[in-house]
């Protein structure tokens, strides 16, 4: 599933430049990064120049210089320059235009899996990114604050590749981002992926243990990438064989992996590592194969997050069923 092309937003006219600002941070923003923070209250103003004004020292917290990723505390006073921000009629006419043209794209297809006071949980899409940036117009977090406007706090908890679909958890508190954070470090969050991958993986009587050191390097084109390295940082996937699909031309396994880490791409390039790439995988895969299988999507979903809710201290188990593409490219083996 492909997210669909995105309009540019229309300009919108502003109003002059207002008298600096004086704001003192409040328990709900506390611990958000500077950037964020501002990019949230300047509504309508460009992100470079949110980035320019606190680079050149115009934004001030606590009368000091500070950078971009500086994290806020409560009470702190951040000194915001005049910035010229869209009249409230304006942005509410843009933001319904790009309501409709962006983000009813998406709202449909990324139903809420579970939301009380303090969580959202949403059923996010293979293509559509959790945030914006390098080219991305608007991800799941973008879009989420432009059909919750009411939402004063909303941030991921955790991340999913574009391209993975499945349970995704935001905070509507900051108390409870710093609760699942903490249960996140601590080992004490389950998180669980149904993957197919090229080939029949024998796993034997036990769960394979997948213990590969992971290191982050850049392609000469600056695109992100990871490998196996002795050098790279520990990581475990376990892995159990569900069921191994074959026809005459090729073999499939479908698989369940449970991260016991949580680096970047792990269990892609865990799989690649095995010698079991999975389905669709454009970084890590096997192309010739891929065409094989006609594979249309990577074929990886997180189809279960397990944790403690951290404002009701219920042991929570949040599940989305195997999407459509991975049944529909199972039957064509069971023909």
């Amino acid at each position: 599933m492909k997210a669909e092309p995105i309009s540019k937003p229309s300009k919108v006219k502003t109003s002059a430049p207002a008298a600096v600002h004086l704001q003192t941070i409040g328990s709900e923003e506390a611990g958000q990064r500077l950037d964020n923070y501002l990019l949230r209250w300047a509504k309508g103003v460009p992100k470079s120049h949110v980035y320019r004004i606190i680079r050149s020292g115009e934004v001030r917290v606590n009368k000091k210089r500070v950078e971009p990723t500086t994290r806020l505390v409560a009470g702190d006073v951040v000194r915001v320059p005049p910035v010229r921000i869209a009249e409230p009629a304006q942005m509410a006419a843009v933001n319904t235009a790009q309501t409709k043209s962006r983000a009813h794209g998406y709202s449909d297809k990324m139903p809420i899996l579970f939301e009380d006071e303090a969580l959202l949980i949403v059923n996010k899409p293979a293509g559509l990114a959790v945030h914006g940036g390098s080219g991305i117009a608007l991800g799941v977090i973008e879009t989420l604050r432009i059909t919750r406007p009411e939402l004063k706090f909303l941030e991921l908890v955790h991340r999913l590749d574009r391209d993975t679909s499945g349970v995704l958890l935001l905070a509507k508190k900051r108390s409870a981002l710093v609760g699942l954070h903490r249960q996140i470090r601590e080992g004490q969050t389950d998180k669980r992926y149904y993957l197919l991958a090229h080939g029949e993986i024998v796993q034997g009587a036990q769960t394979m243990q997948l213990k590969y050191p992971l290191q982050k390097y850049l392609l000469l084109n600056g695109e992100r990438r990871v490998r196996v390295d002795p050098d790279g940082l520990p990581s475990h996937t376990a892995l159990r064989v569900t069921q191994t699909f074959k026809r005459e031309n090729a073999t499939i396994t479908l698989a369940e992996a449970q991260l016991k880490t949580g680096r970047t791409h792990q269990i892609r390039v865990h799989l690649q590592k095995l010698g079991h790439a999975i389905l669709g995988d454009d970084k890590y895969g096997f192309e010739d194969l891929d065409k094989l299988t006609k594979s249309k999507r990577l074929y990886l979903h997180a189809h279960l997050a397990g944790f403690t809710n951290p404002r009701t201290g219920e042991k929570m188990r949040i599940e989305s069923p195997l999407p459509l593409e991975f049944t529909a490219l199972i039957k064509t083996f069971e023909q």
